[in-house]
């Protein structure tokens, strides 16, 4: 492992995500401009009448807690549930809500592998999941500073890549409200296995749930099922 490779990011210790100082000093997933760009977008998708009532928000794989930090610091009127299995990224989560000036009366922090800790009574307006999704199978071709110096477990999702998804897509839709809506982040040749996926788990309704958007760079990155 060469130092010199070391992501920037981690060097000088954080990294900017929609107008918020995410600390990165538990070393844990760098946030990507592609996810940057389309929690912007996401966002703006979310309609003004649940800016004006509260609006119930789920960040699973929360990782640094740079999506869900996101949403407190751009939707007023938003709570956020930070779930996340590993120690490490609760203890970060924790830094980047301080470092953030959130108060503490508008999130919960629950380590859980992906709902196995979420309270099922709980029902969310929205839930952003930006799992691990990389393929091992592609592991030759990721970038040397990334695997040398990011957290595996954050990047890899089995040997196609789905193993999360899958997961996450079989249950997720139990934590929606009625009209609810899921974001979530993918690699650009899933598209056909999650639309799939989705309409197995029944998120393909006659009139259409399952969108899929380009990011910044005109690639397939994100979902928003319905």
């Amino acid at each position: 492992m060469n130092v010199k490779d070391e992501p920037i990011e981690y060097v000088r210790g954080f990294n900017e995500f929609l107008g918020c100082k995410i600390d990165l000093s538990k070393k844990p997933l760098i946030p990507r401009a592609e996810t940057e760009f389309w929690v912007g977008r996401a966002i703006n998708n979310i309609p003004t009448f649940s800016r004006m009532s509260e609006c119930s928000v789920l960040d699973m794989f929360a990782g640094s807690g740079c999506i869900g930090i996101a949403i407190l610091k751009n939707i007023k009127n938003s709570k956020v549930v930070f779930a996340d299995s590993d120690a490490e990224c609760i203890k970060q989560i924790k830094i980047n809500l301080k470092l953030n000036s959130i108060n503490k009366k508008r999130y919960r922090i629950i380590r859980s592998d992906i709902f196995k800790n979420i309270n099922k009574k709980n029902k969310y307006d929205y839930i952003f999941a930006n799992p691990p999704y990389i393929p091992t199978k592609n592991k030759n071709k990721v970038q040397k500073s990334v695997l040398n110096f990011e957290p595996r477990k954050a990047l890899f999702g089995g040997e196609d890549g789905l193993f999360y998804i899958r997961k996450f897509l079989g249950k997720a839709k139990d934590y929606l409200k009625e009209g609810g809506v899921i974001f979530m982040e993918f690699d650009p040749p899933q598209k056909k296995e999650i639309e799939k996926l989705a309409k197995k788990e029944g998120y393909n309704p006659p009139t259409g749930g399952c969108e899929f958007q380009k990011d910044q760079y005109g690639k397939l990155r994100w979902v928003m099922l319905k």
